[in-house]
């Protein structure tokens, strides 16, 4: 029995597998609202058969989108183009649905990557960034505007109005952005968070507001309905965030009810050395797994079936997630389950596409 295709809980969601498919910017919005794009997009990811689909990094701040054409959440408008996304895609699958809720911070209002993904200027249709410090990601960026408590306290209630907005939407899930150096981030890492008051400084005062951000989320969200955390387990520069403080968030996340903690790494610093390869990031899904028992998801160059078994069925993770290895095989659960003798679920209008050497793929209910 293959370890991969067994279903497992996250909090009271059960998923039929342990494929996740992991949020992937399209930079395809108009004004924050979803497009046609998210619909044929989302509609193929959603008959792969994997386990869980995680919507994109949703802004939930017009001015804490990456680029202006990033996914948000933010207003009216915003809700109702969602809206028709989630009908749509419900109506014609059943795989759970999540949504990251994020902030860019100091790496928002830049340039979609086909475009070469540097900061736009104001005078090219740019906006003023905001970050825990007035500390730039790249040396030819403008300077954000470092946060006042105010501000903070604005961007809590942003991220708590979306969350509203997500249940009402009727989201399962919900992951929160703490990863890839965007805002949450950015105050996680000593490299980019000078503050000298309650939110900098000691990682007690670091994790903060993630960790305020992620209570609050769960006194509006759904109580049968997970939160996840989404982070970046190391800066890859010395000095800067590590191993060993994403294992005390980690704890801490644990100690507050949170239903699982992805694990990727790297995105704040242009400084980063990453040693990319096969399984390059697991190790700390690994570390992190050790040390608490909520689900772990790993990620990174994980593209073949066997090594993601071998990933959850030696207890590396509980949980694999795919990216870009998705977008090139959206069929990957499919295939999956056809070299480890399992069986996943898939559309019955394509049930008459299952192989003569695999019959019995399909899970024909």
């Amino acid at each position: 029995m293959s370890k991969l295709f067994e279903s497992i809980k996250l909090g009271s969601l059960t998923l039929a597998n342990r494929i996740v498919i992991a949020p992937m910017c399209q930079y395809s919005a108009e004004h924050g609202k979803a497009t046609s794009w998210h619909h044929a997009h989302l509609g193929q990811l959603s008959f792969s058969g994997a386990g869980l689909l995680i919507l994109e990094a949703t802004a939930v701040e017009d001015v804490g989108r990456i680029s202006p054409q990033d996914l948000g959440l933010w207003n009216d408008e915003t809700e109702e183009a969602m809206a028709s996304l989630v009908t749509s895609l419900r109506e014609n699958s059943d795989i759970p649905l999540g949504i990251q809720l994020g902030h860019a911070g100091r790496k928002a209002s830049c340039y979609a990557p086909w475009e070469g993904g540097t900061q736009i200027s104001a005078k090219l249709g740019g906006w003023q960034t905001v970050a825990p410090s007035a500390v730039g990601f790249a040396d030819t960026d403008n300077a954000p505007e470092a946060m006042s408590l105010e501000r903070i306290s604005a961007l809590k209630q942003a991220f708590v109005d979306s969350a509203k907005r997500a249940d009402k939407l009727g989201f399962d899930l919900i992951e929160l952005h703490g990863a890839h150096g965007y805002l949450l981030h950015q105050f996680l890492s000593p490299l980019s968070n000078q503050r000298t008051d309650q939110y900098g400084g000691s990682l007690e005062n670091r994790m903060r507001l993630l960790l305020e951000i992620y209570q609050e989320l769960r006194q509006v969200f759904s109580a049968n309905k997970p939160i996840g955390v989404r982070i970046s387990a190391t800066d890859w520069v010395p000095g800067g965030w590590d191993v060993e403080q994403s294992i005390e968030l980690s704890k801490a996340l644990e100690k507050l009810g949170c239903s699982y903690i992805h694990v990727s790494s790297g995105g704040l610093s242009t400084q980063q050395k990453i040693a990319v390869g096969p399984n390059y990031q697991v190790p700390f899904a690994q570390s992190i797994k050790q040390a608490v028992d909520i689900p772990v998801i790993a990620v990174g160059l994980i593209t073949e079936p066997e090594q993601a078994e071998a990933i959850v069925s030696t207890g590396q993770a509980d949980m694999i997630a795919l990216a870009r290895g998705v977008l090139y095989n959206p069929r990957w659960p499919w295939h999956a389950a056809a070299k480890l003798g399992a069986k996943v679920s898939a559309p019955k209008q394509y049930w008459r596409s299952e192989p003569h050497n695999v019959k019995g793929l399909f899970d024909v209910k």
